[in-house]
């Protein structure tokens, strides 16, 4: 095979996978990502609030939770309602060839919108680095995207996983949220990286952040591992 025939395969099998994780209603939780990033910064705007490098990093956090939500949650079930699932079932190693690269393409797509969201915050409120402010979104997006991806596994239910990762994710919150030493320690999935308590020393904090992303990081990549072996059941899929 000519190197001009496996590109060509290789933008088919692409457009083919992004038709299939950002079809279907992704255009929806993508307009309401960007619905609830607008009302956020007229309401920072409207109320005046101090804007920093931190609260940008705040508004743009829910936003980049829902553009992973669909893709991960809703994955397992288009594959099945597309009648795709036991076909692809047939491919060797398919947990790492197909949803390997899937996740892969998920995650490369949402950190160039989170970069175009960071922008626009850049030029309305406030001068961030935008490719430094989505690269800092990743990690809690890796960690819950692939929290997600694990339990779509174990329920096959688009519906099932989304109720357990909304009544999960409340959790979280409510429970790191209303702590005040677990809110600003590595343990917080929510850690902001950019608003360092003022008692805090810059070398402790730099600590910490560095624990925060292995800590997010480590924690997605066994989702994921533990995703992948679910998938490795095909008797449970088709």
């Amino acid at each position: 095979m000519g190197l001009k025939n496996y590109i060509d395969i290789t933008i088919k099998i692409v457009r083919y996978n992004l038709k299939i994780i950002f079809g279907g209603k992704f255009f929806w939780f993508f307009l309401a990502a960007f619905a609830f990033f607008a009302f956020f910064m007229f309401q920072q705007a409207w109320n005046r609030a101090e804007i920093n490098e931190g609260s940008i990093y705040g508004l743009l956090l829910f936003p980049c939770l829902l553009l992973i939500f669909y893709p991960v949650v809703f994955g397992i079930q288009n594959d099945e309602d597309n009648r795709i699932l036991e076909i692809i079932f047939g491919i060797p190693n398919y947990r790492y060839k197909v949803w390997g690269v899937r996740m892969l393409m998920i995650y490369v797509a949402n950190y160039f919108i989170l970069v175009i969201f960071a922008y626009i915050a850049r030029i309305l409120l406030y001068p961030v680095n935008p490719f430094e402010m989505a690269a800092q979104l990743i990690f809690p997006m890796l960690f819950f995207g692939n929290f997600a991806f694990m339990f779509s596994t174990i329920t096959r239910s688009g519906n099932g996983t989304a109720v357990i990762m909304i009544v999960l994710g409340l959790l979280f919150f409510i429970f790191m949220g209303s702590n005040n030493q677990m809110s600003n320690s590595y343990w917080n999935v929510f850690l902001n990286p950019f608003s360092m308590p003022n008692e805090t020393h810059p070398l402790i904090w730099q600590n910490t952040l560095l624990k925060s992303r292995l800590f997010l990081s480590i924690g997605g990549i066994v989702w994921l591992m533990i995703g992948f072996l679910n998938l490795q059941k095909r008797e449970k899929f088709v």
